[in-house]
């Protein structure tokens, strides 16, 4: 087989990355891929929103089926596109992928087939926003998201009335996130844990893959902005049998039933974003596919052809897959360039990363790289995951940070406390 992954993030790298060890697969594509696809794929010189540029490549390389990673050409209908036009593709419709598209959508969904979120309010203006968080009836701190796709950065928390009013000002009328920002949601603050439950679906069977936990803030202990994702880490122990099943029974069941009664069924990777509250499991968010950088240790753990689940998705035949699970537990720490989230320095020089991986159970995922005159340098706010596992969550992080200290550029940046959560319990 040859298959296309369209993406340029750690989260591509690491599919690219499993893909390849596939006895099915005889190459792997990678638009616009990274340093890293470079070295185990051939990089296509194709952004991920040239959808027609896409389907013609694939025609062209008689691409057997194609893969897409990030959220944008999902919402952008690249999955119509090729369906239409006969072509193999993972993921989900573009009505299907309102569910990450408009939050304000995925809300009202919720409430339509009775699955558990936080209470909100949809704010259609600037000035009916002001007025709402005025007479705030959900309490403070807020949680104020743009209603669009912002990129993983579209989620802030105020605690205080002045600073929802800063947010808003900058969400409504500065436009920091674009259009994403014409309406924005008001939400209850959820006290709890948070989870990441990803699951594979070919629109009527759910196919669960192993829990994983994020930390979206940019410094230790959660402090800072939020991010797209500072590191990750997996483990069967995040989540009892139990609250296992209370999440397919009460969440994910009733959303892909809910989707196939709205008549947009979920075909592809469905990521849940969950708190773990003392009035139970609440949804915080859909991602219509692979969280970044969840990715990389939910892959890494897993030990199943992805091949075999990707072509069950497409055919409609996931009842027939079985996965298999490495029992221990990964990590991923993610290398990102200071100033990330906000403005940052590309273009610095990469060490390291052969002496890292050179390592047992380790790997290199890219992020924000490219390869000039065999240098790597850096590129993105996310520049590296780095990636381990072992028998147990305990020597995953002192792998992962062992390998780190082999790993640098100027003023690198990364969290010393991703896993400790898992640690804790």
């Amino acid at each position: 087989m040859r298959i296309l992954v369209v993406g340029s993030g750690g989260r591509e790298h690491a599919l690219v990355w499993k893909l390849t060890q596939s006895s099915k697969v005889t190459k792997v594509f990678c638009a616009p891929g990274n340093g890293g696809t470079a070295t185990i794929a051939q990089n296509v010189s194709l952004s991920t929103t040239q959808i027609e540029a896409l389907e013609t490549f694939v025609r062209d390389e008689k691409i057997d089926l194609t893969v897409v990673g990030p959220e944008l050409p999902l919402t952008l209908g690249i999955v119509d596109y090729f369906t239409e036009n006969g072509l193999n593709i993972v993921g989900p419709s573009q009505a299907a992928s309102q569910l990450e598209g408009s939050k304000i959508f995925a809300k009202d969904f919720m409430n339509r087939h009775h699955i558990s979120t936080a209470t909100y309010l949809v704010c259609g203006s600037y000035k009916e926003t002001l007025a709402a968080i005025r007479r705030n009836k959900l309490g403070y701190p807020l949680v104020i998201k743009a209603d669009g796709l912002a990129a993983g950065k579209g989620v802030v928390i105020a605690e205080t009335l002045l600073e929802a009013e800063s947010v808003v000002r900058q969400m409504m009328e500065d436009r920091i996130f674009g259009s994403a920002g014409e309406k924005v949601l008001l939400e209850e603050y959820l006290k709890g844990e948070e989870i990441s439950f990803l699951i594979f679906s070919d629109g009527k069977y759910i196919l669960p893959m192993v829990p994983a936990q994020d930390h979206k803030r940019v410094f230790d202990n959660d402090q800072g902005p939020n991010t797209g994702g500072m590191g990750a880490y997996s483990t069967d122990s995040i989540l009892p049998i139990e609250q296992n099943q209370t999440i397919l029974k009460t969440i994910v069941e009733p959303t892909i039933r809910g989707m196939e009664i709205d008549g947009t069924p979920y075909k592809g990777i469905l990521y849940f974003g969950l708190m773990l509250t003392k009035q139970g499991i609440k949804v915080l968010e859909y991602n219509v596919r692979m969280g970044d950088p969840e990715t990389q240790p939910v892959l890494y753990r897993l030990e199943s052809d992805l091949v075999d689940v990707f072509q069950g998705i497409c055919e409609q035949s996931l009842e027939s897959v079985e996965l298999k699970w490495n029992p221990g537990a990964s990590v991923c720490v993610v290398l990102a360039s200071k100033g990330y989230p906000g403005d940052f320095e590309k273009g610095k020089l990469v060490t390291g990363i052969s002496d890292a991986e050179a390592m047992e159970h380790v790997n290199i995922f890219h992020a924000g790289t490219l390869v000039k005159n065999d240098q790597v340098l850096t590129s993105g706010g996310r520049v590296l995951g780095v990636t381990a596992k072992s028998t147990n969550l305990s020597g995953a992080i002192n792998r992962v940070y062992q390998a780190i200290r082999k790993v640098g550029f100027p003023d690198m940046h990364y969290r010393l406390d991703i896993g400790s959560r898992g640690l804790r319990k």
